[in-house]
């Protein structure tokens, strides 16, 4: 292995969303992940979440299994487990069971404690109970969903990741590992550092579709062109205004207006009408070499291809599934081209040599349903 991470070891105990990510991107800068299932299943080139990983497939409702599980554990830096609380204890994988060094990272929706520990949940409803929901869409409209992006892997997997990076880095001082106990419900807020201070300052308000980022301004929104395709408009500083104005032809006089909320509603009308009078792809060669903050709005397709994007191989195709390549970029420890998704439980043989059972062994195991 190769990248940042490569002498990292973790196990991740298979599940849904944000941890099999967190998982995924350890393995993408060279981490040895681990993954243990509870059953064997034939490759899915399109299970993005897997690449880079190994598979070993074991009943953890048997003794056996479990032995199997913690002798893994005890050879490994991170565990990252993703059940409800009370799951991993009641399998008698807990963390009192794992050894003092053992970065234990644990990812839930609501948090470890709390009168809603035990509640089902997905993105949609972390991002309602934080206020970020309250305040993304238009005024007037019911809240938009913005995929599952800022909870499960904004909230979720990237503070997961943060939790872990910086245990290690403790563990390094001394010597103990410690529980990463991670809430999508606690990294959105955490995440909102910056209009809560609006708030406080009352340069923001709780109405929706009536602020500086959320698409009222008619300098940071979204515009439809003549072929039904459409631009991104960020101009938010009054030097990039002051060029998007000029650009575009916009039939704006006062510049000095710009943050006037008085004047956006009709200055969006203003704005959309220039904008439907060319193409998408008009609109972007207008701009190619300015710094207005105007961008095309691609698709899924029309992204990878994008000159920026394949100059700097954002994006890489294995199999016909498109996926991004590693990310960050590292000058001297540069990851490798990951490797694809492997069948569930296809390492599982040579896990378990590796740790030391013999073939009779793993035989005797897979006849008792210890392993699949």
């Amino acid at each position: 292995m190769t990248g940042p991470l490569a002498s990292l070891k973790v196990v991740e105990f298979t599940g849904l969303g944000p941890a099999p990510l967190a998982g995924q991107l350890l393995a993408d800068l060279g981490a040895t992940v681990i993954a243990i299932d509870r059953g064997s299943a034939p490759v899915d080139p399109t299970d993005i979440n897997r690449r880079g990983k190994r598979s070993i497939a074991l009943n953890l409702k048997s003794e056996t299994g479990r032995s199997v599980a913690r002798k893994l554990i005890a050879q490994s830096d991170v565990l990252i487990e993703g059940f409800r609380p009370g799951v991993m204890e009641r399998l008698q994988l807990g963390p009192d069971t794992c050894p003092e060094t053992l970065i234990y990272a644990r990812m839930t929706g609501w948090g470890q404690v709390g009168p809603w520990s035990q509640k089902a949940g997905h993105d949609i409803n972390y991002l309602a109970m934080t206020g970020a929901l309250h305040a993304i869409g238009p005024e007037r409209e019911p809240p938009t969903v913005p995929l599952n992006l800022i909870a499960d892997f904004g909230g979720g997997t990237m503070f997961l990741l943060l939790g872990i990076l910086s245990a290690l880095i403790e563990k390094g001082i001394s010597g103990k590992g410690q529980i990463v106990d991670a809430a999508m419900a606690d990294g959105v807020p955490a995440m909102m550092g910056l209009i809560h201070g609006m708030l406080a300052k009352g340069s923001w308000t709780v109405e929706r579709g009536a602020n500086w980022l959320d698409g009222a301004a008619p300098f940071y929104r979204c515009y439809e062109c003549a072929d039904g395709k459409f631009i991104s408009v960020g101009a938010l500083e009054p030097q990039f205004y002051a060029e998007l104005v000029d650009k575009a032809g916009l039939p704006i006089h006062d510049l000095s207006a710009q943050n006037d909320k008085t004047q956006w509603h009709k200055t969006s009308e203003d704005f959309a009408k220039v904008f439907i009078t060319k193409t998408r792809d008009e609109w972007a060669a207008v701009f190619e070499e300015s710094d207005a903050c105007v961008t095309p709005i691609l698709d899924f397709d029309e992204a990878p291809v994008h000159p920026q994007n394949a100059q700097r191989d954002v994006f890489f195709a294995d199999r016909e599934t498109t996926q991004a390549s590693p990310a960050p970029r590292f000058s001297r420890t540069c990851p490798q081209k990951p490797a694809p998704p492997k069948a569930i439980g296809a390492d599982t043989d040579d896990l378990l040599r590796e740790m030391g059972y013999s073939n009779e062994c793993i035989s005797r195991m897979r006849q008792a349903g210890d392993i699949t």
